[in-house]
């Protein structure tokens, strides 16, 4: 493309034009409600206050625990009530991110065999909770290999709270305090998209 533009600008000043061609779910990437709903949001539709500025919860996971990320992973953590056991942590309006240490096999093979996923009462748990996003360093939020079925895609989106998939690093992201960012463009007609996502700390 630069060599087209040669005959347009003066000498010696070029621009690099490009073009890339990928599916939504490229990547690290945002899932809108349009993308398991078709009269759900779509990327257009996300309010920024769903992707941007999100203070931040990060529940570690217990590999010994197995795959699955259900309501006892879950326990401590509470809803606009604010009802919850000692040292439980009010969520409504938090990004709640899920650290499973699943990212150290990504671009593996082993990366999308046997990944931890979340329940589909966990996802309930998180909805209900009021959570205004939710985000997992692993393949899928739900059980991939468990068939057609995917419950915790189909709550939290149909409850407008956005999926973030295959974070990488929330290792280095306090359990609470950071603040999250994670906005894909405003693309009409799309349900999912790669996005930069990353944490502000205190």
């Amino acid at each position: 493309m630069e060599e087209a533009l040669r005959d347009v600008y003066a000498p010696g000043t070029e621009f690099a034009i490009d073009r890339i061609s990928m599916v939504g779910n490229t990547g690290t990437y945002v899932d809108s409600p349009f993308h398991r709903y078709p009269d759900g949001a779509d990327l257009s539709g996300l309010p920024l206050d769903a992707l941007a500025d999100l203070p931040t919860i990060v529940v570690r996971t217990d590999a010994a625990s197995g795959r699955a990320i259900g309501p006892q992973a879950l326990d401590g953590l509470s809803g606009p009530d604010g009802l919850s056991g000692p040292g439980g942590l009010d969520l409504a309006g938090h990004a709640v991110l899920l650290h499973t240490g699943w990212d150290r096999h990504w671009a593996t093979e082993a990366y999308g065999r046997g990944a931890p996923y979340l329940t589909g009462p966990g996802a309930r748990l998180l909805a209900d909770a009021g959570a205004r996003l939710v985000g997992i360093d692993s393949v899928n939020l739900d059980d991939a290999e468990s068939g057609g079925e995917r419950p915790a895609h189909s709550i939290l989106l149909a409850a407008g709270i956005p999926v973030l998939e295959h974070l990488t690093g929330l290792e280095r992201v306090p359990a609470t305090g950071a603040w999250l960012h994670a906005a894909p463009p405003r693309v009409r007609g799309f349900g999912s998209f790669p996005v930069r996502a990353y944490v502000v700390l205190p």
